[in-house]
C-alpha cells in the first residue's frame, strides 16, 4: 500500500523554537515579532521574496479588510480571548489571495483567483502529478487545476492511518512545495468540513448530500495583515513568488492582485419553504432518549448531536463578525469569505489542534472542551455556577471521557510518556457561557508532522462522541442534515510546519443571505433530555443575537441594573465601629439618598439634619457596649424611620424587652437560604402584607450573608413580628436545631422600624436584593 511520507525534512528540522532574551517563549498561537524583509527558496524550489512593511493604524487595516471580506474571498482570523499558557490576542487576515484549494470529497480544484495566481499553477501541477495518492490530475485552461485523489486500500497498521490516501495527501503535497523554516506565517488558510473524517472512517452516510458543498477551502496569501496584541506590533506582510517552470521563469512581480467581487446579499425574510428551525421544540429531547438505549446496550458511551437554527441575514458578514467580536471575545474568531456567496463567521472557544516547536520537541496540544453552564449576572453568580457545574458528577463524567479518547488520539504518533494533562477542569468564562476545559499535550514521534497531528484528531471527541467512528454513525443515523462546516475546523496549516487551527463551533455559515448556526449537546446515560435541548438552544444564543442585531452592544457582566432612586432623601447612618459600614453607605448612596456617616459617639450631632432614615450599622460585641439602647430612645423621640443590620437588629430586640442567644458554631462570612414569612411573638401566622416592606418585590426565599455570634431569641417582644428566618428544615451550619431556625429579619407592629441579621450589602446577598431591601427602608 503506497503511503504519503512526512513533510521533507522532517518538521522537527524546520520549526524555530521562539526565544526572547534566550528564554524558551511560548507561541500560544499567536505571531512572533515582526520578521525582515527577505528572499528564500522553499525545499520545492520556489522562490519567495517577502516584504515587512509597518501598519501604523491597525485597527482602522482590520476594520477596512472586513468590509473588503464582505465582497471578496479571503480570510480574518482574530483571538480576542487570553488564557495563561494557552492564548494570547492577535489578528491576520489577508483578501484577494492568488490561489485557492477546495475539495469535494475525493476531487478537487486549485485556482488561480487573481492573475498572480496564474504563474502557480504548472509548478503545483508537476507537483500534483507526482504525488503518488493522486490517481488524475488535468489542467483546465490558465487558471484551473482538476484532479482526484485515490481510495486507500491494502493492509495498513492504525498508525499509519493518517499516512493513506486522501484530500489531504494534496495539501501535504502543497506544504513539501513551499517549505521552508524562514517564514512562519505562510501557509494554507481556510476551513476543513466535517465530511473530510469518512476518508479515514468506514461510515455509512445516511442524511442527503449537496453535491455542490465544498469539504475543504484553502488559501495561499500574497499579503497579509498581522497584529500581535501582545508586544502591541503590527505589520503586513506582501510576497512575491518566482517559478522555475519548463526551462521558464514564471514570476508573480508587477502583476495585479485584483479578483473577482461579489457583493453580499442581505436578506430580510426566510426563503419560501425554509424553516427557521430544523427541528420542532422537543424532537431534540426525544433523539436523546435514543442514544440513551444506544448506552445501556454499550453501544456508545457519549454522543454528540445537534440541530440547526436559522434566520434572514440582514447585516454584512462583516457586521455580524464585528458583533461576535464585541459580545463573545474567543480565541477563534474568524470571518471567511469561501466565494459562491457562502461566508463562515465564528466566535469558537475551542482549540482543535495546535502544534508548534519548543526545546522539548514537536508539541501537539488540545484544549477539550465539556461542561457548560449559563453565566450569571455577576462575577457572584458565575462563582456559584461554576462551584456547580465543578461538582456536577454528569459533566465530570463528560469531560473525563473526551480527555482519555483525546489522549488516545494523541498515543497513536507521541512518544511514549509524553501524552500529559497539564490542565483540568479548568474555567473558562464567555459571553453567556462557562466552560470546563482540560488541556493536553504530547510530542511527536520523529515520522510524523503536523497533518499527523491534525489528522488523528480528526474530529474531535466533544463534537461526535465516543467510540468515535460508532459515534459518527450515530450522529449520521439521527441528524437531519449534514454537518457541513460544523463540527470540524477552521485554522491554518504553516509551510514552516506548524498548525493552529479551532473547532467550527459558535459559528454562522452564511449562505446566499440565509445564516445557519448549529449547535449540539454532549449527551451520555444520565442525560436530561430537556436540560439537553435547551443546551443547543443556549449555545447557539449568542450567534443568532448576532445575527438578529449586529449593531447592538453586549451588556456587561457585573453591571447592576439600575433601581429607582430615592430622589432628595436624607440617610444617617450609625458606625458602630464595624468593618463593611462603609459599603453599606455605598448602597445606601446607590438608591439615590444622601448619606452621612457617623461614629455613634457622635450621632447626637448628625441628626439635627432630620433624615429621612436612620440605619443601625454591624458592629463587634453586644449592643450594651455602645449604649445603642439610647441612641433608640433618641431616634423614637425625635420621630425617625430605623433600619437596623446585624447588631442593629440585636439591639432593637434588647430595646423592646427581647433576650439574646449566641450560636453554638459563629457564622462569619458563611451563607444561608433566608424565608420570608410573617409570625407572632407567640408562633402565630400572619399575612404576608404584615411582613412589612423590606421584602417588597424580593422572591419568597433567598441566600444571604452572614456574619454574627449573637441573634433575637423567641419569644420576641409583643410589638415586634418575625419576617424572615433560616430556611426551616434545612442545616445551616450554626448548630441551631434545623426545626428551630433562628429570626433573620423583624418588623416594629406599629412604628416605622425594621432590621436584618443577616448583610444586605455583603458579596455573598445578590447586590439587586440588597438594594432593594434599602430602597424599602425608605417606605417604613
Amino acid at each position: 500500500m503506497k503511503r504519503e511520507g512526512p513533510v521533507s525534512n522532517g518538521t522537527a528540522k524546520r520549526l524555530k523554537n521562539h526565544t526572547v532574551g534566550g528564554k524558551e517563549m511560548p507561541g500560544l498561537g499567536a505571531p512572533n515579532t515582526k520578521p525582515r524583509s527577505q528572499t528564500y527558496i522553499t525545499a520545492g524550489q520556489v522562490m519567495v521574496i517577502s516584504e515587512v512593511s509597518e501598519v501604523e493604524d491597525p485597527l482602522a487595516e482590520v476594520q477596512e479588510l472586513s468590509r473588503r471580506l464582505d465582497s471578496s474571498r479571503g480570510c480574518l482570523l482574530s483571538s480576542s480571548y487570553e488564557y495563561p499558557g494557552r492564548y494570547a490576542q492577535w489578528t491576520l487576515g489577508f483578501a484577494d489571495p492568488p490561489v485557492a484549494l477546495e475539495a469535494w470529497n475525493r476531487k478537487f480544484e486549485v485556482s488561480a483567483l487573481n492573475s498572480r495566481g496564474r504563474p502557480f499553477l504548472p509548478t503545483i501541477f508537476a507537483m500534483l502529478n507526482a504525488t503518488s495518492a493522486v490517481s488524475e490530475v488535468k489542467m483546465v485552461g490558465s487558471d484551473k487545476i482538476k484532479g482526484e485523489v485515490m481510495e486507500a486500500t491494502g493492509y495498513f497498521p492504525e498508525e499509519e492511518r493518517s499516512k493513506q490516501p486522501s484530500i489531504f495527501s494534496v495539501v501535504r503535497a502543497f506544504v513539501n512545495l513551499f517549505e521552508s523554516a524562514e517564514d512562519a506565517h505562510l501557509g494554507l488558510y481556510g476551513a476543513f468540513g466535517y465530511d473530510l473524517t469518512f476518508q479515514f472512517e468506514n461510515v455509512k452516510l445516511h442524511a442527503d448530500r449537496d453535491p455542490k458543498q465544498r469539504d475543504l477551502v484553502l488559501y495561499i496569501p500574497d499579503s497579509m495583515l498581522i497584529v500581535n496584541h501582545q508586544t502591541q506590533q503590527s505589520w503586513r506582510m506582501k510576497y512575491d513568488f518566482a517559478f522555475a517552470s519548463e526551462g521558464k521563469m514564471l514570476s508573480t512581480k508587477g502583476m495585479d492582485d485584483k479578483g473577482a467581487e461579489v457583493a453580499f446579499k442581505p436578506r430580510t425574510q426566510m426563503p419560501a419553504g425554509m424553516e427557521r428551525r430544523e427541528l420542532k421544540p422537543g424532537e431534540f429531547a426525544k433523539q436523546v432518549e435514543v442514544a440513551k438505549e444506544k448506552f445501556v446496550r454499550g453501544d456508545l458511551f457519549e454522543a454528540v448531536l445537534s440541530q440547526t437554527f436559522r434566520e434572514p441575514c440582514k447585516g454584512k458578514p462583516s457586521e455580524v463578525f464585528h458583533c461576535l467580536q464585541r459580545r463573545n471575545p474567543s480565541p477563534y474568531g474568524f470571518l471567511m469569505n469561501l466565494g459562491e456567496e457562502e461566508y463562515l463567521v465564528g466566535a469558537s472557544p475551542e482549540m482543535f489542534v495546535r502544534v508548534e516547536r519548543n526545546l522539548k520537541g514537536v508539541r501537539v496540544e488540545t484544549c477539550p472542551i465539556s461542561g457548560t453552564i449559563r453565566r450569571g449576572k455577576d462575577a457572584l453568580e458565575d462563582a456559584e455556577h461554576i462551584k456547580k457545574i465543578l461538582s456536577d458528577a454528569k459533566e465530570e463524567s463528560e469531560i473525563t471521557m473526551c480527555t482519555d479518547v483525546d489522549r488516545n488520539d494523541k498515543s497513536r504518533i507521541c512518544e511514549h510518556g509524553s501524552v500529559q494533562v497539564i490542565g483540568r477542569r479548568q474555567i473558562e468564562l464567555y459571553s453567556e457561557l462557562i466552560h470546563t476545559v482540560d488541556h493536553v499535550e504530547g510530542y511527536l514521534r520523529p515520522e510524523f508532522d503536523a497533518i499527523d497531528a491534525f489528522l488523528v484528531h480528526t474530529w474531535a471527541v466533544t463534537v461526535c462522541g465516543a467510540p468515535k467512528t460508532w459515534a459518527m454513525q450515530f450522529v449520521e443515523e439521527c441528524e437531519r442534515s449534514q454537518r457541513r462546516w460544523y463540527g470540524a475546523s477552521i485554522g491554518h496549516v504553516a509551510f514552516d510546519g506548524h498548525l493552529n487551527t479551532g473547532l467550527t463551533l459558535r459559528t454562522v455559515r452564511i449562505k446566499e443571505g440565509v445564516a445557519e448556526v448549529r449547535a449540539g449537546a454532549t449527551l451520555l446515560f444520565d442525560s436530561v433530555p430537556e436540560s439537553e435541548e435547551k443546551e443547543t438552544e443556549l449555545k447557539a444564543s449568542a450567534c443568532l443575537n448576532a445575527v438578529r442585531n449586529p449593531h447592538d452592544l453586549p451588556v456587561e457582566i457585573g453591571h447592576t441594573p439600575s433601581m429607582p432612586k430615592q430622589a432628595d432623601h436624607r440617610v444617617v447612618l450609625i458606625d458602630f465601629e464595624d468593618s463593611f459600614v462603609h459599603t453599606l453607605a455605598n448602597y445606601l448612596r446607590q438608591t439615590g439618598a444622601t448619606v452621612i456617616t457617623v461614629r455613634h459617639s457622635q450621632a447626637e450631632h448628625a441628626l439635627a439634619s432630620k433624615p429621612d432614615l436612620v440605619v443601625l450599622s454591624p458592629g463587634p460585641g453586644r449592643p450594651t457596649d455602645f449604649g445603642v439602647s439610647k441612641h433608640i430612645d433618641r431616634l423614637l423621640k425625635m420621630g425617625f424611620r430605623i433600619f437596623g443590620v446585624c447588631l442593629g437588629l440585636q439591639s432593637i430586640v434588647e430595646h423592646f424587652g427581647g433576650k439574646l442567644g449566641q450560636l453554638p458554631l459563629p457564622m462569619h462570612g458563611k451563607h444561608s437560604e433566608v424565608k420570608v414569612h410573617a409570625v407572632g411573638h407567640d408562633g402565630s401566622c400572619f399575612p404576608a402584607e404584615k411582613a412589612g416592606p423590606i421584602f417588597k418585590s424580593c422572591p419568597s426565599s433567598f441566600v444571604v450573608a452572614r456574619y454574627h455570634s449573637l441573634y433575637g431569641l423567641r419569644p420576641l417582644p409583643e410589638c415586634l413580628v418575625e419576617t424572615a428566618s433560616i430556611m426551616p428544615g434545612v442545616s445551616s451550619g450554626d448548630g441551631v436545631e434545623a426545626s428551630q431556625p433562628i429570626v433573620m429579619a423583624i418588623q416594629h407592629k406599629t412604628l416605622p422600624i425594621a432590621a436584618v441579621q443577616f448583610h444586605p450589602e455583603s458579596i455573598l446577598t445578590s447586590p439587586e436584593l440588597g438594594l432593594q431591601m434599602l430602597i424599602n427602608a425608605f417606605s417604613l
